[in-house]
């Protein structure tokens, strides 16, 4: 029908205005660091732990200025507050408003201040003992799986050397040389030598494994399209480890580490059980839980109280750890 009125014009017949047909929205892509974060945002569990994790890395990085500053007291004795038979006065190990986790039988000295300060300790020792294991896993895996031949057998041989020795044996047989020789290099406290020593054997012998992963990792990105393009325009291998290799493997890397750190941590309180590493007075978790074994039946807080927090400390890495597995994994669901 024409109705020969313009306001009528370009109606439908039903007199509504016509739909003009929706321009398809573009399809956005996303980049592996926003899918791994969405991934993370919507893991509460790797959330939580994370927050716990940087609670004991902030922990470990103020302990020391809090000292420092007096407001923790970690190596002051205060006899006035023990029994004559070396327990704690007053109930709960000596819990009080000035102590808020009681006092260190035998001693006096603050329990929750001698407990943060060894968290920097700990954590300290298993740090270094991780880079040293993560830089020397990646430098033999870099160079096996990129090389092959006989680079990657000499490679994967000395992994399977490493792996052969017995590490716990070794550390206490050569505990006492190894120490004298760092101190004859001019490290002139004990306990600086002992922990340098425990960062060394253990990222000594901590590489194996993660530089079988490395290995794995670039045997199959050697053979892909964008190394093969830069090879064939004359990159040297320098150029192709650090800017062709290293950037695909951030993943592997940051995964292996997070998990690595915390099982040194355990180590460290091990080693310190077995008179190897830090000792009193200087704290670390591992000598706290040492010298809390000889008070259990008189303070049993004392005895838990590290061992608690060793627990949660290994506890919320390893979240962290499996998490970033997951949220890193190129074959999970992205969606």
């Amino acid at each position: 029908m024409v109705t020969g009125d313009p306001a009528l014009e370009g109606m439908g017949p039903d007199g509504a205005e016509p739909q003009t047909p929706e321009e398809p929205k573009a399809i956005e892509g996303r980049s592996l660091r926003q899918i791994a974060v969405s991934r993370l945002k919507r893991d509460k569990a790797t959330l939580a732990a994370m927050t716990v994790a940087g609670l004991f890395v902030l922990t470990a990085i103020l302990a020391p200025i809090l000292v420092k500053l007096k407001i923790l007291d970690p190596l002051t004795n205060h006899q006035d507050l023990i029994n004559a038979d070396s327990s704690p006065k007053g109930s709960w190990g000596g819990m009080s408003a000035e102590h808020w986790l009681g006092v260190v039988p035998g001693s006096g000295t603050d329990t929750l201040s001698r407990l943060l300060y060894g968290i920097t300790f700990s954590v300290v020792v298993g740090l270094c003992a991780t880079l040293v294991a993560v830089i020397i896993g990646l430098v033999v895996g870099l160079a096996s799986g990129f090389a092959g031949g006989k680079v990657d057998f000499l490679g994967t041989r000395l992994i399977d050397l490493v792996l052969c020795f017995p590490q716990t044996l070794m550390l206490l047989a050569l505990s006492g040389t190894f120490i004298a020789r760092i101190k004859s290099m001019g490290v002139s406290d004990d306990n600086v030598a002992a922990g340098i020593y425990v960062i060394l054997v253990l990222g000594l012998f901590g590489w194996p494994t993660f530089a079988r992963i490395i290995r794995g990792q670039v045997m199959t990105l050697r053979n892909r399209e964008f190394v093969e393009a830069a090879r064939s325009l004359g990159a040297t291998n320098k150029r192709v480890y650090f800017t062709e290799l290293l950037p695909n493997l951030w993943a592997p890397i940051l995964v292996y580490a997070t998990l690595l750190f915390p099982a040194f941590v355990s180590a460290e309180a091990a080693l310190s059980y077995l008179t190897v590493g830090i000792k009193a007075p200087t704290p670390t978790l591992g000598n706290i839980i040492t010298d809390s074994v000889n008070y259990l039946n008189q303070d049993p807080l004392y005895f838990f109280a590290p061992v608690f927090t060793i627990a949660a400390l290994v506890l919320s890495f390893n979240l962290v750890g499996d998490g970033l597995r997951d949220a890193l994994d190129p074959k999970a669901d992205r969606h």
